[in-house]
């Protein structure tokens, strides 16, 4: 006697929807321009990347310390504001258009797997206090010819970079407070 395995069911079919729910999510396909316009400015991120790195190498024997400090600096802001869009890019479109279908690929980013529009919002903040702080550190380094005349920066142009950065902090310490508040609480484990 031979025995018969039972047929596998195939995957059930999603339902339709009805024309209006169907029109309004599908409206998240709206949003694809604007993530390949944000690939878009990406490109031009390198294309000043590469700019910016050409001017420090063809003037490194000319340049001062200060100067090729300042450089450098604006060259890991251009990378941290890339960074910035990538999250962007990458979060985004996973969170609120369509999944990428990145499992198990070797180069998946460790946090795209647990990215959702609250992780998301703390990680862009994150990273706008990161830009933030380059640019302050710039400000800070070149205030020193803030006597001299010779800078373009005033001193309450400085002071208010300095309240908007602290500004920026705190948004973040309150998007993580807010965060954290909703997130149901943890069960002690006996």
């Amino acid at each position: 006697m031979t025995e018969t395995t039972p047929p596998t069911s195939p995957e059930p079919l999603p339902r339709a929807l009805r024309p209006l729910p169907t029109l309004i999510f599908s409206s998240r396909w709206l949003q694809l321009p604007l993530y390949m316009g944000l690939i878009v400015a990406q490109g031009v991120y390198v294309i000043l990347f590469l700019k910016e790195l050409w001017h420090l190498v063809s003037h490194a024997l000319d340049f001062s310390e200060l100067q090729i400090m300042l450089v450098v600096l604006g060259l890991i802001d251009v990378v941290m504001i890339s960074n910035l869009l990538i999250m962007v890019i990458v979060g985004g479109y996973e969170t609120f258009v369509s999944r990428l279908g990145l499992e198990g690929h070797p180069d998946q980013p460790e946090w795209l797997s647990h990215v959702n529009a609250s992780v998301l919002k703390i990680k862009l903040a994150m990273a706008i206090i990161g830009i933030s702080s380059i640019h302050l550190l710039r400000t800070f380094i070149e205030a020193g010819a803030l006597d001299s005349g010779r800078g373009t920066l005033t001193a309450t142009g400085v002071m208010w970079q300095t309240i908007i950065h602290c500004v920026f902090i705190l948004s973040a310490i309150g998007i993580a407070f807010v965060d954290r508040l909703s997130q149901p609480p943890a069960h002690a484990q006996h």
